[in-house]
């Protein structure tokens, strides 16, 4: 069993970083199995079909991502720190291709694809849970309902992202949100007016 956990886990590898180099949303699974150096048999032994196949690439960078963030939380000061720096790895140009097949398979996922049925529980708990350790680490308390919405968020601002929206201004956006959560769990912040006014401005 260990060995063909291993086979998989380096199969996987191959396929994601093919993906990485090509993109693999529009490609067929015989493609990606070409792509991989691999078969389109092999890929379908371990993990099921195509959507099984992406449901799995989304769960390992969906965890690599979660780790990132509880190892900056160790480094950062504030939950700002970290909040910004994990949107700026999350929305990092390297990441598109897998953030465009996040919401393909969230699609997926949200239809009941066979293959997919794994993931649905994954999509968001664990980040919820990652993030309450994380806040832990800074030393922070962390409400659900709050961190949920930062995940929600995020989500929202790389789909706009995805489709063709200016970085720029996505990115603003989010800085703005993260000035409403400041504002919102510390009263002796600021608002935008106040930062403004005393010459100080939000940051870019």
């Amino acid at each position: 069993m260990p060995e063909e956990v291993s086979a998989r886990a380096q199969l996987l590898e191959r396929v994601i970083a093919f993906a990485a180099a090509e993109g693999i949303a529009d490609k067929s699974l015989r493609e990606i199995a070409r792509g991989a150096a691999t078969s389109h048999r092999m890929l379908l032994y371990h993990f099921g079909s195509r959507e099984g196949l992406l449901a799995a690439i989304v769960a390992a960078i969906e965890a690599q991502q979660r780790a990132v963030m509880v190892a900056m939380a160790e480094q950062a000061n504030t939950p700002r720190e970290l909040m910004l720096g994990l949107w700026g790895e999350v929305s990092r140009e390297e990441l598109r291709p897998f953030v465009k097949l996040f919401f393909e398979v969230f699609g997926l996922v949200a239809q009941g694809a066979p293959g997919t049925e794994g993931l649905r529980e994954t999509l968001t708990q664990p980040w919820l849970t990652d993030a309450a350790e994380a806040a832990k680490v800074i030393g922070v308390a962390s409400d659900p309902a709050e961190l949920r919405v930062g995940v929600a968020v995020s989500r929202g601002l790389l789909l706009d992202l995805v489709a063709g929206a200016d970085y720029a201004e996505v990115d603003e956006a989010y800085r703005r949100f993260v000035d409403l959560y400041e504002r919102a769990t510390d009263p002796g912040v600021p608002d935008v007016d106040d930062r403004q006014v005393s010459g100080r401005v939000a940051p870019k």
